[in-house]
């Protein structure tokens, strides 16, 4: 028989290095989970992906164990690697951040596809070019 479910928890958490301090502490334990454990099956499936922030997806049961899933980082923190830079610009629009070359585009929506509700790499690519301009970074022409 299938465990009941008893809420879905969403947090960003740094690849790697995920700690009982806020957000996971806080999070986890509303719901009476083991937070250490939590954190270290976290930290042993995304060590070899530190440095990012991943977005997990924490499945909480009725009978208080868990299971998670991790996802690509966000468009936006690849986008920031992709440039080297630490933030987008504050004024999209106005200031850029940075160019993105369609290769470095490419290759984010790539990184990104399973993620996406898309099978298509070209509206892969328009949603990573519409995240870039939000955050006041240029996207090459052809």
């Amino acid at each position: 028989m299938a465990k009941k479910i008893k809420t879905y928890i969403k947090l960003n958490i740094p690849a790697g290095s995920a700690t009982a301090a806020p957000p996971v502490g806080p999070a986890l334990g509303q719901h009476g989970l083991p937070i250490m454990e939590f954190v270290k099956a976290f930290n042993e499936k995304t060590k070899e992906k530190s440095g990012n922030i991943l977005p997990v997806v924490i499945t909480v049961f009725e009978d208080r164990t868990f299971s998670f899933i991790t996802k690509e980082p966000p468009i936006a923190e690849m986008i920031k690697k992709a440039l080297k830079v630490e933030k987008g610009s504050g004024k999209a629009g106005k200031e850029t951040a940075g160019t993105l070359t369609k290769d470095q585009v490419k290759t984010i929506a790539e990184a990104k596809m399973p993620d996406l509700n898309t099978k298509k790499l070209e509206s892969a690519m328009r949603t990573v070019e519409g995240v870039a301009r939000s955050m006041g970074v240029k996207v090459q022409k052809g």
